[in-house]
Parts: C-alpha cells; sequence; structure tokens
C-alpha cells in the first residue's frame, strides 16, 4: 500500500509539472519538507541594507548606473532571463535542451525542491517587505512593471534563487557538467540586478537562500532518493540522446 502511495503521488506530482511552465514548480505541489521544518530565512540571511548605509548607497548606484545597458546585449539576456524556462534558459550549460516528459523523476524532484524554495522565500520577502529599486522612479527595468512585482518584495530575489537552485541541484545530478550549469546560475541571478528588478543585495540574498535551502533538503531521506533516481534517470536520457547524434 505505501508503495501504491507513493506511485500515485508521483504521478499527480508529475501531472502538476506538465500544466506549469518547464522546471516550474507548481503552486499546489507538495515539498519535501512538512510543516516547520523548512528554513526561517529571516534567521539565516542578513537582509537588505539599511537605509542610508554604505551598502543600500552601492545599492542605489548600482541600479542607476547599470541603466546604461538597455539596449545592449548583456541588457537583451536579462530581459530574455525574465522566464523561468529553465530548460530553455540553461540549455547550452546544460548540453541540451530536457524533454521534461520524458524526464519524470527529475521533473517530479525539481518541483518538489521548488515548493520548499517558494515557501521559504516567500516569508522571508513578507519579513522584509524591502522596496524594489525601480519603485519611485521612472529609470527604464527589462521588464513591464505589473502590479504583481510591485507587491512582491525584494529581497531576497526569488527569481535569483530559483536559478541558482536549478543550478546547484543539476550541477550535482551532472557533475561533468558542473562548470557551465553553476556559471550559467550565477549569470541567471545576475540578470536580476542588470534588469533593474532587484537590487544587488537582494540577488545575493537569492544565491544564499537557494543554497540554505538546498544544504537542508540533503537532510531528507525522501530528497535524497529522488537525487539517486533522478541521476539514473539523466544518464540514461543523456544516454539516448547521444546515440541519436
Amino acid at each position: 500500500m505505501a508503495k501504491r502511495t507513493r506511485r500515485w503521488g508521483l504521478v499527480a506530482a508529475m501531472a502538476l509539472v506538465a500544466m506549469a511552465p518547464a522546471a516550474a514548480p507548481a503552486r499546489d505541489t507538495a515539498g519535501y519538507l512538512a510543516a516547520g521544518e523548512g528554513l526561517d530565512l529571516a534567521a539565516v540571511l542578513p537582509g537588505p541594507p539599511t537605509p542610508g548605509s554604505p551598502r543600500a548607497l552601492a545599492d542605489a548606484r548600482a541600479f542607476r548606473d547599470s541603466r546604461a545597458l538597455n539596449g545592449t546585449e548583456r541588457w537583451k539576456q536579462a530581459t530574455a532571463d525574465v522566464s523561468s524556462d529553465m530548460g530553455e534558459r540553461f540549455a547550452t550549460a546544460l548540453g541540451f535542451r530536457p524533454d521534461w516528459t520524458k524526464l519524470p523523476v527529475t521533473a517530479a524532484l525539481l518541483a518538489k525542491f521548488d515548493a520548499d524554495r517558494s515557501a521559504a522565500i516567500g516569508s522571508a520577502k513578507a519579513h522584509w517587505q524591502s522596496k524594489r529599486p525601480f519603485i519611485g522612479g521612472d529609470l527604464p527595468i527589462c521588464e513591464p512593471r505589473r502590479p504583481g512585482l510591485i507587491a512582491n518584495g525584494d529581497y531576497p530575489s526569488g527569481h535569483t534563487a530559483h536559478g541558482w537552485g536549478f543550478a546547484l541541484l543539476m550541477a550535482e545530478l551532472l557533475p561533468d557538467r558542473a562548470q557551465p550549469i553553476l556559471a550559467r546560475g550565477r549569470d541567471y541571478g545576475d540578470s536580476r540586478w542588470i534588469c533593474g528588478s532587484h537590487s544587488q543585495s537582494a540577488v545575493e540574498g537569492g544565491y544564499m537562500a537557494a543554497s540554505a535551502v538546498v544544504a537542508r533538503e540533503h537532510g531528507n531521506a525522501a530528497f535524497r532518493r529522488d537525487m539517486a533516481a533522478a541521476a539514473e534517470e539523466l544518464a540514461r536520457y543523456r544516454a539516448k540522446i547521444a546515440s541519436l547524434r
């Protein structure tokens, strides 16, 4: 009965992943961590800089000066990186463009991890309620000033945490591709302050947040089992791709 329940739970998670953007967490997917087991990022991260502090002034200067990138190739990349389609955005670093329908174990793993990551980030944003750097001015950013974007706090950057968390997991699952994957993960996060949607401090907070959640996930036996199964699934998938070339 336990095996059957787990099998149907995995099928449900896979169905939710299929309805969501590629490698993006389905909002009602359950994570690995039960209530009370997740991290309180407000106790882990340094938090946004104090207004008027040297770091806050540096954030404001970085936002202002980086507006000069508008129209450049790096700006175009930051605009493309607004997308949370990790398979597409990381395809070059991975060495292949994943078809998540053929990687159900890996897709379910990512969805469950992202549920935990999203919950931790959401609580941290609610705790600090810091304003995004573009609010109160008219300098350009690389994405629309949607009400949801404005209302969602700056620190820590959830978009950065999404990309860096994906990079950390995939670097572990594909160790031979770890260097390009991690480099792309860092670059993906940097796109957020280049875009102007986040401060540099919030991006750094996103990196730290994702790293902390990944570390916590490794203490969960189900997560470790799914990581091992995903590594085997990816090895088979890559071998099949190689045989078709």
